[in-house]
């Protein structure tokens, strides 16, 4: 097949999309590469508020997003560290037994990660693409058609633009055209739980906090702000989801209040809601020839432990390291025994988090008053026990699994 004016298509310019294009073409700048995006831009400024959708990065996040050249430009705007974390079962008290505290000190590390918004993360690393010679991004691209054959991959744009490449990256979000027209199914369920999103003032300051209080219903996070807000993420049954979002704005700061366990006092003010369904979703796999999936394209999990956006950056680290490394030893990178290098590394890393974010909501999202009093004496052992917390901790830190060589690398 005759090679185009690029050698690796990546479907998507979302977070993890971004990510995979900037540390591929910054691991192989003689790689020329090319990034579809369907979506508008993303839009930032200081001078509006926090948008509605934020993650929790980790340190991991971080470096990953250091190495894409992207993480200046995001510390220089808006972030919020944070040093803390108070999960609780909502039975109790949030100091009580059946509380669990982590802070960073207790593993020796300044932080535990970072909130920060989406558009932000998106924008910092779009204009980190734009920087490099070797990727072309292309506005308002969205795909019609996916071949993949033994030569190669060839992808038509609905302008009707024709792109002929050896590797495709699909990184279009959970719904994800370009899995589907690869022919790769994904399974899960769904949680039967809409996510609530918001940002609020509260009466007392969040002190570089992140609290969860576990619902019968689900889990209510209150997520620290730059501006000294919080944003909230409240997985409830559709229909108090509903009724959420339905509320006038005393009934709504009441209910959060009363939600959180006043936490962080009264509800002072709260902006515009918002709502999404949660499901569970994974793809059995992640690779055929040309072509190989990452992020919410391969995995969607529970918010509940705020690592979506960790899981998608790891692929991406992995994904550019494996095929970076081909490209160097003059490999096609689109080799399916190549590519299976890739599934090897990050699915079973994958399903591990998938499984243990999952079994926390079944076990805590339920009015079982046995399972109730089996949730409190767990958590009250696990806070007990500090060589297992620290193990938690640096986990979701993402500073221990088999990590890509740019998590490993403190920058």
């Amino acid at each position: 097949m005759r090679r185009g004016a690029e050698d690796v298509a990546v479907i998507g310019a979302g977070m993890v999309g971004a990510a995979t294009a900037a540390l591929l073409a910054r691991a192989a700048p003689d790689t020329p590469i090319v990034v579809l995006d369907a979506d508008t831009p993303p839009r930032w400024s200081h001078d509006d508020a926090p948008g509605l959708r934020v993650s929790a990065l980790s340190e991991a996040s971080r470096r990953v997003l250091a190495a894409c050249g992207a993480w200046d430009e995001i510390a220089a705007a808006r972030i919020s560290p944070y040093v803390s974390m108070r999960v609780w079962d909502g039975e109790v008290p949030a100091g009580g037994p059946g509380a669990i505290r982590f802070d960073a000190a207790d593993i020796a590390q300044p932080v535990l990660g970072y909130i920060v918004e989406n558009e932000l993360v998106r924008l910092a690393l779009r204009n980190a693409l734009l920087r490099l010679d070797n990727v072309r991004l292309l506005d308002g691209a969205r795909l019609e058609s996916l071949a993949l054959d033994e030569p190669g991959a060839e992808l038509a744009v609905e302008d009707g633009r024709r792109l002929q490449v050896r590797l495709v990256v699909g990184a279009d979000g959970a719904a994800s055209p370009s899995r589907s027209m690869a022919g790769m199914e994904v399974h899960g369920h769904d949680y039967e739980q809409r996510a609530v999103v918001c940002n609020l003032r509260c009466q007392l300051h969040h002190g570089e906090t992140a609290w969860q209080r576990f619902l019968p219903s689900g889990p209510i996070a209150l997520l620290p702000l730059a501006d000294g807000c919080v944003s909230i993420v409240w997985s409830t049954t559709p229909a108090h989801a509903q009724q959420l979002l339905e509320m006038d704005d005393e009934s709504f700061r009441a209910a959060v209040a009363e939600g959180s366990d006043g936490c962080l006092g009264e509800v002072v003010e709260a902006g515009p809601r918002a709502a999404f369904p949660l499901r569970m979703r994974h793809a059995p796999v992640y690779t055929r020839a040309r072509f190989a999936l990452v992020g919410d394209a391969a995995h969607t999990v529970h918010p509940l432990a705020g690592q979506g956006a960790n899981l998608g950056f790891l692929d991406a680290a992995a994904l550019a390291e494996v095929v970076a490394a081909a490209l160097a030893a003059g490999r096609d990178p689109g080799d399916p025994a190549l590519l299976r290098r890739y599934e090897r590394w990050r699915k079973p890393e994958n399903l591990l988090s998938m499984r243990a974010f999952d079994g926390i909501n079944r076990l805590f999202s339920n009015a079982n008053p046995g399972l109730g009093a089996a949730r409190r004496a767990g958590l009250t052992l696990v806070d007990r026990l500090a060589p297992l917390k620290g193990v938690f901790m640096r986990r979701a830190m993402g500073l221990e699994g088999d990590l890509p060589a740019i998590a490993r690398r403190a920058a």
